[in-house]
């Protein structure tokens, strides 16, 4: 563990990682934080807070920086000990670190922009009638120490350095990580490295603390600790709703960003089918296997309308997964939850397999797997949209066009919605994207969901269950904004006001002036 600093051992249980592919306990051993040691975690985050909100954001996106010049340096070592621990595949892994370091470089340049501080001057109208306008200026400020919670698929690019802790420091928040169990040395590698650039670049003590602990003992207790203003956590709805429900207890409630589950349904149009079927249900099943389906995007509902194009469709689907060898899953405990979702699905009414893949060779390996059930039972039966975390997908076979907008409506909340459609099919995609709109935070054509952008635009969330609060997004830099809040102020001495909302804009940021975007700096007669 890192606790400020410095690594420390933890005092309490014994806990391993294992490697997926044996079952072998993985040295080294590591042991979980006492009550003590959490207590000085979120002590020392709470004591480094005031200075580190107010570090220019210069030197916060050095830090961020920093960090990512580092993972970059030990690449190999973090590829190794991921692969080790979780049985992903090196190649998957070095692009994780990529996308890790590339994450945390796009929210230094964020910082630099300056327009996440969302500053907006309404200067005074002394001479207004009825009644004066006074000098109001807002802009947003850091909310405090933010715990976040290390994901089991993907080891890094949502774990100890990932988005929410990248978003986090951005924002000026001290953050304690609790590490995720399956990659406890991967955790160890990526917390050191965010030490080192933390005393690299002059950071206050306790900005970064990662402890080590089962999520019921050490994450309840971070969880509850008064000093923790906010949550980060990517993982399944039973432990984001444990997550929220501590936190809506607390004297003081905070907010939980939790992501949690997702079918990401795949709507394929008449129109799409009829002319590729074949090759869409080929790209399907690419999609779906992709990393034993250990993604949250991954695109387990496939809604559409029969026909020949359908038919085309299942046939390259179903052939496509039987040939698939399987993969190791993350551990045997996923592994385990996988079988028993996906026989639990196809135990329900009306439910038939269709294509299942080849016999995995160990007992953690996952195995793809094809269910359909026809479009009137899917809308009656809210079993059906439950998640299946691996590569199970479920084909709703619907009659026509009202059954298949009424399999649509009845939807929950989703982290995407793709739409296959050719031109003639725009008409009823046209129809559909509202409804899409209401249930899912990213609505992608012609694609498959697997793949996320880490960009300005992108939105990772949507409406719960996917997330419990769907107006943010844990990837890209509006994520940021989960971490910040608004302060205005008014009628406050020129020389007590922060710089960001000064007449002469020093910082040279966006701002709103008088509702106008501008960079300028406020004309002293404007005030009049």
């Amino acid at each position: 563990m890192v606790i400020g600093a410095e690594p420390v051992i933890g005092t309490g249980e014994e806990i391993r990682s294992v490697d997926p592919r044996t079952g072998a306990a993985l040295d080294p051993d590591y042991h979980a934080a006492s009550v003590d040691q959490v207590e000085r975690a979120c002590a020392l985050a709470k004591q480094a807070f005031p200075s580190f909100r107010a570090t220019a954001a210069e030197r916060r996106a050095e830090f961020l920086e920093r960090i990512a010049d580092l993972l970059d340096e030990r690449r190999d070592s973090l590829v190794e000990r991921a692969h080790i621990e979780t049985a992903l595949p090196r190649p998957r892994l070095t692009g994780e670190v990529g996308r890790t370091s590339g994450q945390l470089r796009l929210f230094a340049a964020e910082l630099r922009a300056g327009t996440w501080q969302g500053a907006r001057i309404d200067p005074a109208r002394l001479n207004r009638e009825p009644l004066p306008r006074a000098d109001i200026r807002q802009r947003r400020i850091a909310l405090g120490p933010v715990a976040v919670f290390g994901a089991s698929n993907f080891p890094l690019a949502f774990s100890t350095a990932g988005g929410d802790t990248a978003s986090a420091l951005a924002a000026g928040c001290p953050v304690v990580v609790k590490a995720h169990q399956a990659h406890l040395g991967t955790a160890e590698l990526v917390a050191r490295t965010i030490a080192e650039a933390a005393a690299d670049t002059g950071m206050p003590e306790g900005v970064f603390s990662q402890l080590v602990g089962g999520g019921a003992d050490v994450g309840a207790r971070l969880v509850r600790d008064p000093r923790i203003r906010a949550v980060g956590f990517t993982g399944s709805r039973e432990g984001g709703l444990a997550i929220a429900a501590m936190a809506a207890d607390r004297p003081v409630p905070i907010p939980v960003y939790a992501e949690m589950s997702s079918i990401n349904p795949v709507l394929l149009l008449p129109a799409a089918l009829e002319s590729r079927g074949a090759e869409l249900g080929a790209a399907f099943a690419g999609s779906l296997s992709l990393g034993a389906g250990q993604f949250c995007t991954n695109p387990g509902l496939v809604l559409a309308i029969e026909g020949p194009g359908l038919e085309a469709f299942t046939k390259a689907a179903a052939d496509a997964v039987a040939a698939d060898a399987g993969a190791t899953m993350l551990t045997t405990g996923i592994a385990d939850h996988y079988a028993a979702a996906g026989d639990a699905l196809a135990a329900r009414d009306g439910v038939d397999e269709f294509a299942r893949g080849s016999r995995p060779d160990s007992a953690a390996c996952g195995r793809a797997r094809l269910l359909t059930v026809d479009g009137a039972r899917f809308a009656a039966d809210p079993a059906l949209q439950a998640e299946v975390f691996g590569a199970t997908s479920l084909l709703v076979r619907c009659a026509d066009t009202a059954e298949l907008t009424a399999a649509v409506e009845t939807l929950e909340g989703q982290l995407t919605a793709t739409v296959h459609a050719d031109e003639a099919d725009h008409l009823l995609a046209a129809k559909l994207l509202p409804l899409l709109e209401e249930r899912a935070g990213r609505i992608l054509f012609d694609g498959w969901p697997t793949g996320v952008e880490v960009g300005h635009a992108m939105v990772h969330g949507g409406p719960f269950p996917a997330t419990t609060d769907p107006r943010s997004t844990s990837v890209g830099t509006l994520a940021i904004e989960r971490f910040l809040r608004p302060v205005a102020y008014q009628d406050v001495p020129t020389a007590l006001l922060p710089a960001e909302v000064r007449d002469e804009n020093p910082l040279g940021v966006w701002r709103r002036l008088d509702g106008e975007p501008s960079r300028d700096a406020l004309a002293v007669d404007s005030a009049d």
